[in-house]
């Protein structure tokens, strides 16, 4: 059974995020990735199967060497959708500082 995986969920984990910023300068191979982790490798390989199959990585494979790289248009959808929350919050928080700051209290 192949469940789909959610994309946020993946991105609440953690190493996924630590993952997600390893790769985003390069592509990184499996190995190297697990050497920025005190993880056994298995659990590493896990969390790359996650986000390659929530397609926020990308892998190519180079002779013998599998690369992971950032999936930016997938990073870009997931900023896209997250962007109206972000402002509606922003309004209010601006909101909430203006009555803070025209706010006297009463003796």
């Amino acid at each position: 059974m192949n469940l789909r995986r959610d994309v946020f969920q993946a991105i609440a984990d953690p190493t996924r995020r630590a993952i997600l910023l390893l790769v985003s300068a390069q592509a990184v191979t499996a190995g190297a990735i697990a050497a920025n982790f005190d993880t056994a490798r298995p659990t590493i390989s896990k969390h790359l199967q996650i986000l390659t199959e929530c397609e926020l990585l990308g892998k190519e494979q180079i002779g013998r060497e599998i690369y992971y790289s950032l999936n930016t248009e997938k990073m870009k959808e997931i900023a896209d959708f997250i962007e109206p929350f972000r402002q509606l919050w922003e309004q209010r928080f601006n909101t909430l500082e203006q009555i803070m700051k025209n706010y006297t209290p009463k003796n």
